[in-house]
C-alpha cells in the first residue's frame, strides 16, 4: 500500500506539481500513485523529505507518520 495520493491530497498538491518536483511526467507520477510502476528509491527519499515522513510510512511498512530521528 502506497500512501502517495493521501499525502499529496492532504497537502493540497497536484500530481503535476509533484511530478515537476521529481522531474517526471504527470502520467508517470500517476502510475506511482496507482502502483502500476515502482517508485525509484531516490524519489521515495525526495517525497519523504517533502512530506516530513519516513519512506517506511509512504510504502506502508509502518502506520507511524513521524520521520525517524538521526
Amino acid at each position: 500500500m502506497v500512501r502517495l495520493k493521501d499525502l499529496r491530497e492532504d497537502n493540497d498538491y497536484t500530481q503535476s506539481y509533484i511530478a515537476s518536483l521529481l522531474g517526471v511526467r504527470q502520467n508517470t507520477y500517476s502510475q506511482y500513485e496507482c502502483e502500476k510502476r515502482e517508485i525509484p528509491i531516490s524519489m521515495l527519499i525526495k517525497l519523504s523529505e517533502l512530506y516530513g515522513t519516513s519512506v517506511d510510512y509512504i510504502i506502508g511498512l509502518t502506520s507511524n507518520p513521524k520521520k525517524y530521528e538521526d
